[in-house]
């Protein structure tokens, strides 16, 4: 009787759990590819190359891994082959989904309304 009623919130918090661990390893992928653009804008490198850059960093260690969309990725940049001294910046924004009905679950038992985090970075530098 008593397992019948502990249940659903154990398992809520496991989804909830599988979720936060998700988000910020998504978050970590985000930050590094904004870092990783900035850095090679930094050294005069194109858009088209900074782009790339970006693109490629989010699942260059662990590709087999790596589950995130690169069509859901927006790059926003600022100054890229601007004059030397200047600043540049990078934003990246990965919009992410959640795997578990966690999202569902809360709006119905809420009434709220819990959409998937947009996970964002911004990195700048100075122009080389």
């Amino acid at each position: 009787m008593e397992f019948t009623l502990i249940l659903p919130l154990f398992v809520l918090l496991f989804m909830g759990m599988v979720e936060f661990g998700r988000a910020f390893h998504t978050w970590l992928l985000v930050t590094n590819a904004a870092r990783e653009g900035a850095r090679v804008a930094a050294v005069q490198m194109d858009l088209a190359t900074v782009n790339q850059r970006v693109y490629d960093s989010f699942c260059a260690n662990y590709p087999s891994q790596c589950n995130l969309d690169p069509s859901k990725v927006t790059i926003t940049t600022n100054n890229v082959m601007g004059s030397r001294g200047s600043m540049v910046s990078v934003d990246v924004a990965y919009e992410f989904e959640f795997v578990t009905p966690i999202g569902g679950i809360v709006n119905i038992v809420s009434g709220g309304n819990l959409s998937a985090p947009t996970i964002r970075s911004h990195a700048s530098m100075r122009l080389e």
